[in-house]
């Protein structure tokens, strides 16, 4: 059953949700151009580092790395388990690979290890993307440049992709992590939205789903944009609870009150106890 909202607005389906293909994903301007960057340091065999703060669009960053990586001369895997032990870890990769992940960390080790190599022989290029990074325990941390470690550091055969938040960089810049740190050539720092991107992204999320006219008062999305502090998840759901709020009174604009009444709502709930 469609959601009222959806109907009172004559839309298709829910604007703001994160089920959609990589390839109509929209980044602003910046975000594109770090995608640009992203690709190209891996054309580089460069191993990488990408930071940001929470819900300002680090996965649609790699959803788009991914659309636009080729798939001729590179295979993606991806991790997102990052809080296991070295072995589970090592079993985890294992699978994602295709490989047996019953032996010991050692063995797991080296298959992985002779994975890269064959793949180097195909002439394909292994990227490692290890999301929610700044999990990681401290004793993969300090394995982790043993993996990139072919035919005596002589060979780039494989990219290691490590995405977190900022903390993650404050922690391989201590002294410990320094081989790791050192081996991430590119650092990058994912800003939040712009103002005027959050109206744009707003704009094009509506239109996708066939709204061509405006359904937020300028003074409601600087609210919003402000409110979220350009972070592309906050803005997702306080414009749906918008949408369902106008909806609910039978209007057919967001405009600064709602907006108001949705974070004051938020404000006043209580905090649970740790």
């Amino acid at each position: 059953m469609m959601p009222a909202y959806l109907a009172h607005f004559g839309l298709k389906s829910a604007p703001f949700t994160k089920e959609i293909d990589d390839a109509e994903l929209w980044l602003p301007p910046s975000k594109a151009a770090l995608v640009e960057e992203l690709c190209g340091a891996l054309h580089e065999r460069h191993s990488l580092l990408l930071v940001g703060e929470p819900g300002v669009g680090k996965t649609c960053v790699l959803r788009a790395l991914r659309h636009k990586l080729p798939a001729q001369g590179f295979r993606l895997t991806y991790c997102h388990n990052a809080t296991l032990g070295r072995r589970d870890f090592y079993r985890q990769l294992c699978l994602a690979l295709g490989l047996s992940p019953f032996a010991s960390a050692a063995a797991l080790f080296f298959s992985i290890s002779r994975n890269v190599e064959e793949l180097a022989q195909e002439k394909v290029h292994p990227v490692f993307l290890l999301d929610e990074a700044h999990l990681l325990h401290q004793d993969m941390l300090d394995h982790l440049h043993i993996l990139m470690n072919y035919e005596w550091d002589s060979k780039a055969l494989l990219s290691l992709l490590l995405v977190g938040l900022p903390e993650l960089d404050d922690r391989l810049s201590l002294r410990r992590n320094r081989s790791l740190y050192s081996r991430l050539q590119r650092r990058f720092y994912l800003e939040p939205l712009a103002p005027e991107d959050t109206a744009e992204y707003l704009r094009l999320r509506l239109l996708r789903v066939g709204c061509d006219r405006e359904l937020f008062a300028s003074d409601a999305v600087a609210m919003l944009h402000e409110a979220a502090c350009g972070a592309l998840r906050d803005i997702d759901r306080i414009a749906t609870r918008a949408l369902r709020e106008v909806a609910r009174k039978k209007r057919k604009l967001v405009e600064r009150d709602t907006v108001q009444k949705i974070l004051e709502a938020d404000s006043a709930r209580p905090v649970e106890a740790a």
